[in-house]
């Protein structure tokens, strides 16, 4: 970005160009966990992941937790970026691309949105172009290890060029939206967004067509 300090330090044993930090982020000793509410607990055999909203079909699909784990698998390494301003850099995830569920379960032709559903009816909405995105990734291990369940486990969604309360924990399920709606931190004074790199943190800072109607 320029003009942003190209400084280096040292994460993992990978250098790390300070130039990728987004403005006011910092990288901090260890990795800290942040979560809304109690961690849940994991149950395969009553786990499901549910595709509904505008599908293709107008049918709901779901995914038991044995079908879901049979899904080709892909691996990204990428930033993550908390709205509490801490960045952890270079991470390993891997797990489930959105473009193979959308294979599998694919959305209508109007849908321009998606609202990603978690374990206690939390949620968060991303415009079609960020959930697509190449570094987007349905995660199911860190750094070749399984998610601990404060992080996730056993399935969490990593949007790495936005904000990281968009990378929703325990994931239930996708919701095809025709129209933008806000979810869970977006209706209580969140950015629609979540851009690091604009600083876009709180909903007073949005601009016209950043919102749902």
């Amino acid at each position: 970005m320029a003009g942003w300090p190209q400084t280096t330090s040292q994460v993992r044993g990978v250098i790390v160009e300070e130039s990728r930090l987004p403005p006011g982020q910092y990288v901090p000793r260890g990795r800290p966990v942040i979560h809304y509410g109690r961690v849940p607990r994991f149950k395969p055999e009553s786990w499901d992941f549910r595709v509904f909203g505008a599908t293709a079909s107008g049918a709901e699909h779901h995914f038991s937790w044995s079908e879901f784990e049979r899904l080709p698998r892909a691996t990204r390494i990428a930033d993550f970026h908390c709205v509490t301003k801490f960045s952890l850099m270079a991470n390993e995830w891997s797990g489930v691309t959105p473009a193979t569920i959308m294979a599998a379960a694919p959305p209508a032709p109007g849908v321009r949105h998606v609202m990603i559903w978690a374990e206690y009816g939390y949620s968060a909405n991303l415009r079609m172009a960020d959930f697509t995105a190449p570094d987007t990734l349905f995660a199911m291990e860190l750094d070749e290890k399984p998610l601990s369940p404060d992080r996730g486990f056993p399935l969490r969604i990593v949007v790495p060029h936005l904000y990281a309360w968009k990378s929703v924990k325990w994931v239930r399920g996708i919701e095809y939206l025709v129209e933008d709606r806000r979810g869970f931190w977006e209706e209580r004074g969140y950015h629609n967004v979540a851009d690091p790199w604009r600083e876009q943190r709180y909903s007073y800072q949005e601009e016209p067509g950043e919102g749902p109607p």
